[in-house]
C-alpha cells in the first residue's frame, strides 16, 4: 500500500510562498545569516535527573526528550544561545510539592534546562504548572533578556508563556507543531468545558504565532499562510550519521522497534501477532522504556526471538538501528492521517532500515520509497506485511541518503536558520 492523495498546498491569499523539501518561505525573503539570538526553548523536556527525582513513568515520551535535545542544539550549532524551560509535569495526583530545579547533567554543556515546579494535586496541577513555569521564563529574562521563545506543542503552560513573551515582552513566538490540538486520533474534537477552554486558548495561539515548524502538511495547513512555514518530520541525530560512516555493524535478521511503550504504539498486537506466527531465523528487538513495560516482557516471556534492549542512550540506539533490517511502527490508525507523525520513521530510515508503518501522513516520494504501509495494525496484518516484505525482500528498498541529506544536522540546521532569518527580516526580533 501507498499512501495517495494529493500533497496539501499552503493558502497564498497573503502572498506567495514556496516550499522546497522542507520549508515555506515568501519567495521575497532571501535567507542570509542571523545575528546570535538568546531563545527560550519552552518544552516538556524530561531529562535524566527529573527523571529520577519526579513520578513521570506514566507521562513519559522518549520521542519527544529526544527531538528536543535535537532541536535545541541545531539551534546551538548556529551559534544561537538556547535554554530549555520545561514544566516537568507530574500526571500521578498527590499532595506533595516538586521544587523547581535546574538539570544537573545537561545533554549539552552549552544548553541550560530549567525545571519549574509542581503541585499535582486535582483542579490545581495544571494550574500551577503554568504560573511555575512562567515564573520561570519571567525570572530568566530578568537575568539575561531573550530575544525569541519557541514553544512546544500546545499544553497550557506552552500556550501561558507564548502569549506572556508576545502581549507583555513582545518576542516573536515560532510554535513547534507535533500533535494535532483539536482532534484525537480518532479524529473526535475533546468535548466538556474545560477542553473547550483549551481548544479556544489553542485556536488564539496558532493565530498568534510569528511561525511554525510542524510534522506533516496536515498539520502546518492549520497554520496561517502570512508566516514562515517549516515541515519537520524527523530529526537525524549525529549519533546515526557516525554510526552509518563508521561502518563495522554487520546487518542481522532483526525488526526493531524503539521509543515509548505506550498504549498507542501498537505493541501489544505486535507481540502477540510474533508470537502466533515468528518468522523463522528472524528476531524482533525492542529498545525503550514505558508504561506497558512490565506486560509486554511478560507477554514475551516464552518466546527467546523476542529481545528487550531497555533504555538506550543515543549512542547505543544508533548501534541498534544500524544493526537491523527492518524499522517497525504499528502506531494505532490515525483518523486524519498527519495529525501525528512517529519521530521514529526518520530514525529508521536515516540508519538504513526498510520501515513498515501504519499510514501516518504524507512524506515526499523519495522518502517514502523506504517504506511500506500497512492498512491497520492488527496482530495478522502486522505478520502478513512482515512476512511478504521478507519474502519479496522489499526490505532492500532503503533511502538513508536522501533522508540523511534532508532531516540530518548540516541540511536541517541550514533551513531551520532559514526560518529565523525569515522571523528577523520581517523586523520581529532585534538580535544584539
Amino acid at each position: 500500500m501507498r499512501y495517495s492523495g494529493e500533497r496539501p498546498q499552503p493558502n497564498e491569499s497573503a502572498f506567495p510562498c514556496v516550499w522546497t523539501r522542507s520549508v515555506f518561505l515568501p519567495v521575497h525573503e532571501v535567507p542570509s545569516q542571523t545575528n546570535r539570538l538568546r531563545i527560550a526553548y519552552i518544552a516538556p523536556y524530561q531529562g535524566p535527573t527529573l527523571v529520577s527525582r519526579r513520578p513521570i513513568h506514566r507521562n513519559r515520551s522518549l520521542a519527544a526528550t529526544v527531538k528536543i535535545e535535537l532541536v535545541a542544539e541545531l539551534l546551538q550549532k548556529n551559534s544561537h544561545e538556547v535554554e530549555v524551560i520545561s514544566q516537568g509535569e507530574v500526571i500521578e495526583k498527590g499532595l506533595r510539592l516538586y521544587r523547581a530545579f535546574r538539570e544537573p547533567h545537561p545533554f549539552h554543556p552549552e544548553i541550560r534546562v530549567e525545571y519549574s515546579s509542581a503541585l499535582p494535586l486535582p483542579f490545581v496541577n495544571g494550574f500551577w504548572s503554568s504560573a511555575s513555569t512562567l515564573r520561570c521564563l519571567r525570572s530568566r529574562h530578568r537575568a539575561t533578556p531573550f530575544d525569541l521563545v519557541m514553544i512546544y506543542n500546545f499544553k497550557m503552560p506552552q500556550m501561558v508563556c507564548a502569549n506572556y513573551a508576545m502581549r507583555c515582552l513582545g518576542l516573536p513566538v515560532i510554535l513547534e507543531y507535533e500533535d494535532d490540538t483539536f482532534v484525537d486520533v480518532d479524529g473526535e474534537k475533546p468535548t466538556g468545558f474545560r477542553s473547550s477552554c483549551h481548544l479556544y486558548a489553542s485556536r488564539k495561539t496558532l493565530e498568534a504565532v510569528s511561525a511554525c515548524i510542524g510534522v506533516s502538511p496536515y498539520l502546518l495547513s492549520q497554520v496561517s499562510s502570512s508566516i514562515p512555514k517549516l515541515l519537520v518530520p524527523g530529526v537525524v541525530s549525529d549519533e546515526i550519521l557516525r554510526t552509518r560512516e563508521a561502518g563495522g555493524l554487520a546487518r542481522k535478521n532483526w525488526i526493531v522497534f524503539s521509543g515509548t511503550l505506550y498504549k498507542t504504539k501498537g505493541l501489544e498486537k505486535l507481540i502477540t501477532g510474533w508470537n502466533a506466527r515468528p518468522i523463522e531465523n528472524w528476531e524482533l528487538h525492542i529498545a525503550g522504556d514505558g508504561e506497558l513495560n512490565t506486560v509486554l516482557r511478560e507477554m514475551a516471556r516464552e518466546n527467546s526471538s523476542i529481545v528487550f534492549h531497555g533504555l538506550l542512550d543515543r549512542n547505543e540506539n544508533a548501534r541498534l538501528l544500524c544493526s537491523g533490517m527492518i524499522g517497525i511502527n504499528p502506531h494505532d490508525l490515525s483518523e486524519r492521517p498527519g495529525n501525528v507523525f512517529a519521530f521514529k520513521i526518520m530514525e529508521y530510515l536515516a540508519a538504513g532500515l526498510h520501515v513498515l508503518s501504519t499510514p501516518m501522513g504524507q512524506l515526499d516520494p523519495a522518502i517514502e520509497a523506504g517504506i511500506t504501509y500497512m492498512t491497520d495494525n492488527q496482530p495478522h496484518t502486522i505478520m502478513e506485511t512482515l512476512r511478504r516484505v521478507i519474502e519479496e525482500r522489499q526490505f532492500m528498498a532503503t533511502v538513508a541518503q536522501t533522508v540523511q541529506a534532508t532531516y540530518g544536522s548540516e541540511g536541517l540546521s541550514r533551513t531551520l536558520e532559514a526560518l529565523l532569518d525569515s522571523v528577523v527580516r520581517r523586523g520581529q526580533v532585534n538580535p544584539a
